[in-house]
């Protein structure tokens, strides 16, 4: 089992080897095909915001959970 992985792991080194110094690269480019390219999305989302995201829905969450005291009442002592 150590053979079978140490092959292994010369042919990877052996190609990359290869792939670095031997390989013209006029000739790999040459042999890519050239995809068309995407429109880039936009950054920003134009869609529906969801409510946890909203901040009209948070702040008036807020507000229900903690109305303003809006009467002259006085704390206890």
């Amino acid at each position: 089992m150590l053979y079978l992985l140490a092959a292994i792991g010369a042919i990877c080194v052996v190609v990359l080897l290869w792939r670095a110094f031997v390989a013209n690269p006029t000739t790999v480019s040459e042999r890519r095909v050239t995809r068309p390219t995407r429109p880039s999305r936009p950054s920003r989302r134009t869609g529906p915001i969801a409510p946890d995201d909203d901040p009209e829905f948070l702040r008036s969450l807020n507000e229900r959970k903690n109305p303003p005291d809006t009467d002259d009442k006085q704390p206890p002592a």
